[in-house]
């Protein structure tokens, strides 16, 4: 995909323990086994700094109070950059700098882009009334599921299915 174009995005939501992120691990093998280059960003919703290894260089330089660190080798490269409150839409400026084909989200349940909700038990259905934009529900055998939900809707057991629409999805243009 050429620089500026646009690419598909996906959100992921749920409640902790939902299977969020084992789900995105199951989108980015069928994307990357299909040739597709895939971005991922995860909200980091449980408050707090994600966990940094203080002992590596660039974790050292974060630690001394530097803003933006970098580390590359191996054709891998690790970005640390810290500010007050990030934005969803600043994470995205910057990955367009990428030449990615999908980018899937992980939280951040108050933006607008397609989502894929994740319910485990009756307290979670609230999220369907929080959230915009749902394009399928992926519901666990302890939630129960009502018939009328008027968006797709599959068990979290049946894989397949929901893989084949959620394939689907990512291939859509945006």
């Amino acid at each position: 995909m050429a620089l500026g174009q646009n690419r598909k995005i996906l959100q992921i939501v749920g409640y902790q323990n939902s299977g969020k992120t084992t789900l995105m691990e199951q989108l980015i093998k069928q994307a990357t086994a299909a040739g597709l280059r895939v971005g991922t960003i995860k909200h980091h919703g449980h408050g707090g700094v994600p966990h940094v290894d203080a002992s590596k260089d660039s974790g050292r330089h974060e630690k001394a109070g530097a803003d933006v660190t970098a580390v590359a080798g191996a054709g891998t490269l690790r970005m640390s950059i810290h500010q007050n409150h990030w934005h969803l839409a600043e994470i995205l400026e910057m990955y367009a700098s990428f030449p990615l084909d999908v980018i899937l989200i992980e939280g951040y349940k108050k933006e607008h882009y397609p989502k894929i909700v994740l319910l485990r038990t009756a307290q979670d259905e609230a999220l369907l009334q929080q959230v915009s934009n749902i394009i399928c529900v992926l519901y666990w055998p302890s939630y129960p599921l009502d018939s009328s939900l008027a968006i797709p809707a599959f068990s979290i057991h049946e894989e397949a299915q929901y893989m084949k629409f959620l394939w689907k999805e990512m291939r859509k243009p945006s």
